[in-house]
């Protein structure tokens, strides 16, 4: 079959890469949209969460692509890795980068700990495993309680630094794949990915310090609604690989 020739060859499993990396880049730039409603207000925001909840088999649709995409952008990328040094059969003694940055060198560094938080993300926040008692809360205030604690905090804001660096080096590549971008007599000047980078890390990383530092505070409401349960986008996703991510 040509769908599994072309997945086979290597420019295949670029291609899928890049597509299924270009997919996830967009669902983490909408997840940050519908996060920074909370600067709007807690009614705002739950309303947001309610809603996607309230999507029902479409919600289940959006987690299962981005589950496929997440998994097959994956598994591509590391069998990419076993190629590449599959061709290498003489070791070099010293290697230094010509034409690379901090994010291409820790990309698959990067991508590990963007694998650990979203599973933790998912425990925390979607299925309420690791903090049951977070059921009695409003969506809102579940964010507030969380990040009111050190810890999560400075794993949350270590997390969205590896997105960033992960959003850059992976958009320009994507870019460069699918014949998006043309080369460059500067290659390291990367525009596009680096203000998608910048502005995506910003988005996630100004909740969680603006709740640190009390300029968004706990809303006295009442318990949180059955049908609320659910979280935000990344709740949607259900599963993500990526880059994905929420608070």
């Amino acid at each position: 079959m040509f769908f599994l020739e072309f997945y086979r060859s290597t420019i295949g499993k670029k291609v899928i890469m890049a597509v299924t990396g270009l997919l996830l880049v967009g669902f983490v730039i909408g997840h940050m949209l519908g996060h920074l409603q909370v600067f709007q207000s807690a009614e705002k925001y739950n309303d947001y969460a309610h809603f996607l909840q309230s999507l029902g088999g479409l919600l289940w649709l959006a987690r299962i692509g981005l589950l496929v995409a997440a998994v097959l952008h994956v598994v591509c990328a590391v069998q990419l890795t076993r190629r590449k040094r599959a061709a290498r059969r003489v070791a070099y003694e010293k290697w230094e980068p010509q034409v690379s940055t901090f994010a291409s060198r820790t990309i698959r560094w990067g991508g590990l700990l963007l694998a650990v938080f979203i599973i933790f993300h998912i425990l925390h926040f979607t299925t309420l495993s690791l903090f049951p008692e977070y059921e009695r809360l409003t969506v809102y205030n579940r964010m507030i309680v969380a990040f009111r604690q050190p810890v999560i905090l400075v794993f949350y804001v270590l997390a969205m630094l590896g997105l960033g660096l992960h959003l850059y080096h992976g958009t320009w590549s994507a870019m460069r794949t699918l014949g998006l971008t043309r080369a460059s007599a500067n290659p390291l000047q990367r525009k596009i990915p680096a203000a998608i980078a910048a502005i995506v890390t910003l988005g996630f990383l100004v909740v969680p310090l603006a709740i640190a530092a009390h300029v968004i505070e706990e809303q006295p409401v009442g318990p949180v609604p059955a049908e609320s349960t659910a979280t935000t986008t990344t709740a949607a996703a259900g599963a993500v690989a990526a880059p994905a991510t929420e608070r």
